[in-house]
């Protein structure tokens, strides 16, 4: 099994930004473990890398994984600081940022475009495994904050959605 030093580093940055003291990944009988003591010590990784999916749901490929810490993952969609009528989508883990299902798609939204809750907006492709990042609130996209194809952060924002209504 390949070992992606970036992603475990990733993960390993993860657990100090938000404070979490594990994150574990299972894809069956396989399992990922990166732990840090409250002290602060260098965090411990076990076993090979594999994907994770969003906060607790299954993975997009029914393989069961996911993300296990002692916070929930995936805070709910957060007033954004420009207005309160406007929400912050934010990326439940680390990887890539896609805003379109392949590089020859349209994109899954444009600024300006209406969404609906449930509404897939981008996908976030972590170890090999692609995450659909879905809308939390009916809406109108304000701001496409993150450039196809870079990284992101655990928590980093994506995108601002003005609630309708």
């Amino acid at each position: 099994m390949e070992v992606d030093l970036e992603q475990i580093k990733a993960l390993a940055r993860a657990l100090r930004r938000y404070d979490l003291s594990k994150i574990e990944i299972k894809n069956g009988e396989q399992c990922i473990t990166i732990e840090r003591s409250v002290t602060g010590a260098a965090p411990f990784v076990g076993a090979p890398a594999f994907p994770m999916s969003t906060g607790g749901r299954e993975a997009a490929d029914g393989t069961g994984a996911h993300f296990d810490a002692s916070r929930p993952s995936l805070p709910p969609p957060a007033p954004s600081g420009d207005d309160a009528n406007t929400v912050d989508v934010t990326s439940p883990l680390v990887g890539t940022f896609y805003r379109a299902p392949s590089p020859t798609a349209r994109s899954f939204v444009e600024v300006g475009s209406p969404v609906k809750k449930g509404q897939v907006l981008c996908i976030v492709e972590a170890m090999k495994l692609m995450n659909e990042i879905e809308c939390d609130v009916d809406g109108t996209i304000a701001e496409i904050l993150i450039e196809n194809g870079k990284p992101v952060e655990f928590g980093e924002k994506l995108f601002k959605i003005k609630k309708s209504g």
